[in-house]
């Protein structure tokens, strides 16, 4: 896949690389806000936190072998995800957000996720 093609798949998530590492992160507040508000009682609002801890369902259920090779950083503004593998950071970063975009299965995993 292209890069441009690449970074068209996982928009609004964007990549970001460094000589040993790379991320790919959300600014949030904009995309998928809906999802977050179906467990606001609880407490998500949809902050980095909250994308990070859906995130780690979706790993941990749907690419367990790229667990402890992909690591999370959020902070309240900014979901990021990062490995030293770029390969796998960039499989991750695909499935993930074709996750996201499947209205049954991102609900079913956010089901399972955990206030951070």
């Amino acid at each position: 896949m292209s890069s441009i093609n690449f970074k068209e798949t996982i928009s609004p998530f964007f990549w970001s690389e460094s000589d040993n590492s790379a991320s790919v992160c959300l600014t949030v507040g904009d995309y998928r806000n809906e999802l977050f508000k179906t467990r606001a009682k609880e407490g998500f609002e949809g902050s980095g936190y909250d994308w990070a801890s859906l995130a780690k369902v979706f790993l941990e259920e749907k690419q367990p072998e790229l667990a402890g090779v992909v690591k999370f950083d959020p902070e309240g503004s900014m979901y990021c995800a990062y490995s030293s593998d770029k390969e796998a950071l960039k499989q991750f970063a695909i499935a993930f957000k074709t996750a996201v975009e499947d209205e049954v299965l991102i609900h079913d995993l956010f089901s399972r996720a955990e206030l951070d």
